[in-house]
């Protein structure tokens, strides 16, 4: 079960990161090296999870967050720790004709064959810089660049959906400007031939343009769940 809620104000609260228990956080570090030897690509950078979402006002969503590493996330394979829940940002990108943009996670990423909306954790700002919304957006906008190609400015980006998955999962959704499909496949594909040549995989091993939910079915492989019901919502009827 997904969520989707509209929100006139967003705002986002850090607060104290969550107590492992030694005996978890032994296993957690086990299961991390691990995945490590199996993915060298994987890197235990500092990430922003969600610590919990509520409605402060009819129109406005409060956003805890809190600062952990890469490396807590593995608690989902840890039995009877407590997971942390994932804060993310996508773009949903639309072309000119009405069709989204989506693209499947390569071999090097931690969820490989995966499709989503270009987008990913939201990592901590670094000094006194503050997790607003503004630094939401920028990181949308900065995800979508380097995915797809595709360069947008942070300030042509509308939040319209945050998703809230039934694990606790929290997701800001972007709405980019309408772009010609012709040129999201050329940036895309420039990408791809730019970072082959510099020896590294790139995130999306292949992208899809999606005109409504019925198409979903047709990419072979696992879809993150908030995918349909934010494509469903794309192709609502104007003014519902």
């Amino acid at each position: 079960m997904v969520e989707l809620l509209e929100a006139e104000g967003l705002r986002l609260v850090e607060v104290a990161p969550p107590v492992v228990p030694a005996e978890a956080r032994t296993a957690m570090d086990r299961v991390w090296d691990e995945a490590v030897l199996a993915n060298p690509a994987l890197f235990d950078g500092p990430v922003a999870v969600c610590a919990g979402l509520s409605r402060q006002a009819p129109d406005d969503l409060l956003i805890s967050w809190s600062r952990v590493t890469y490396r807590y996330f593995v608690l989902r394979r840890v039995p009877g720790a407590t997971a942390v829940r994932s804060l993310f940002v996508s773009v949903v990108q639309p072309t000119e004709d009405g069709r989204l943009l989506v693209g499947r996670m390569s071999s090097a990423t931690a969820a490989p064959g995966r499709w989503q909306f270009p987008g990913g954790s939201v990592e901590p700002p670094t000094g006194d810089e503050p997790l607003d919304e503004y630094a939401l957006r920028r990181h949308a906008a900065v995800e979508l660049a380097e995915e797809t190609g595709l360069d947008v400015p942070a300030g042509d980006l509308t939040r319209c959906l945050v998703t809230h998955c039934e694990d606790g999962q929290v997701g800001v959704h972007y709405l980019a400007p309408p772009v010609p499909a012709a040129l999201l496949e050329e940036r895309f594909m420039a990408l791809v031939a730019a970072e082959t040549a510099r020896g590294r995989a790139p995130e999306l091993d292949r992208i899809a343009l999606v005109g409504s939910p019925a198409e979903l079915p047709d990419l072979t492989g696992p879809h993150v769940t908030y995918l349909e019901p934010v494509v469903r919502w794309a192709n609502r009827p104007v003014g519902s």
